[in-house]
């Protein structure tokens, strides 16, 4: 199954990258009940396992079918690169019931018996008071399962736009989509994305096209959005595989006693770029002392540093990778 998005000249002048909080946050809902995702987060699923019996995800499971429509008003594509999650929210809790209930339709006709079920029933017949218990249930998802960990993931994902800004400029569109999932190809101006979500096609007409990194969404790329929303295509972000390694698990013995382990710890974490604070979070160091690690290693040849958005990522340099994965 593959669906393909037809771009015109517009379009192209208005694709961008973004992240979204609300999206990793729906993301990791429908992680908890996919074991096929688990693999890559285990950690984080024993973590989280108690904290996540304490919530009622059935209303929001019911509303995500493996293959078909999901709700857009729920995961709305962020209208800027960098969002909070209260500003999404905020979005969510906003949306009229008429476009929730053709929105809660679709999604529920994609599941056998889901529309005629009591849940469904209910969801249908108050979709206003459906809109407040979802926005109510993804908060708690936020505040209890993902938001003690997005500094990491915000970090990655940040890290990720960086790495794709700077191919882009290098290869081209079309070649970056490649790069971004095997699932992508680009051909005749159509973006086609293979995947379980059915087959069909749009033209963009004009309104571009978001480029969202996710955390939770491997292996899948997912693609969509109907208007008014701006059209969207998730993929995973690179790194994933070592996103809940803890530093003293990768930290090489040898390494610690050339650098002192604090020193060597942060450069062995880097291995996507990131920036002061998500290190100090990852690593539970204080942020000053980790910005005193970060000087040295550079200042030694084994970082570099460069600006993105609000904050300064760093990175290994050949060098500093030689040492970290010897």
């Amino acid at each position: 199954m593959a669906f393909q998005l037809h771009f015109g000249e517009l379009d192209l002048l208005r694709c961008r990258f973004a992240l979204s909080p609300l999206w990793e946050t729906q993301e990791a809902v429908r992680t908890l009940a996919r074991p096929e995702r688990h693999g890559y987060h285990l950690p984080w699923l024993r973590r989280i396992r108690s904290a996540a019996e304490g919530i009622d995800l059935r209303p929001l499971w019911l509303l995500m079918p493996r293959r078909g429509h999901n709700p857009d008003f729920f995961c709305p594509p962020p209208e800027s690169p960098v969002v909070t999650f209260a500003e999404e929210i905020a979005l969510v809790r906003s949306t009229p019931p008429e476009a929730a209930l053709r929105d809660l339709s679709l999604a529920l006709a994609e599941t056998p018996g889901a529309t005629g079920s009591d849940a469904g029933r209910a969801m249908l017949a108050d979709p206003a008071r459906t809109v407040r218990e979802v926005a109510g249930l993804l908060e708690q998802v936020w505040e209890r399962l993902v938001e003690p960990d997005w500094p990491r993931l915000r970090a990655l994902l940040e890290a990720d736009i960086a790495y794709h800004s700077r191919r882009l400029a290098e290869v081209g569109f079309g070649r970056l989509l490649g790069e971004l999932s095997p699932r992508l190809a680009w051909a005749d101006s159509t973006l086609t994305v293979g995947g379980k979500r059915g087959a069909w096609q749009r033209d963009l007409g004009g309104r571009g096209l978001v480029l969202m990194p996710s955390v939770f969404t491997w292996p899948d790329v997912i693609g969509g959005h109907e208007q008014p929303w701006q059209p969207a295509v998730i993929y995973p972000a690179r790194g994933i595989g070592g996103l809940w390694t803890e530093a003293a698990d990768r930290t090489p013995d040898a390494l610690a006693r050339l650098l002192g382990r604090a020193r060597a710890d942060v450069l062995c974490a880097l291995d996507e770029p990131a920036g002061t604070t998500a290190l100090a979070h990852r690593l539970g160091l204080a942020p000053s002392s980790v910005s005193a690690h970060l000087a040295v290693l550079r200042d030694a040849g084994l970082l570099t540093s460069r600006r993105h958005s609000h904050q300064v990522l760093y990175e290994r340099t050949p060098l500093g990778i030689a040492l970290a994965v010897s």
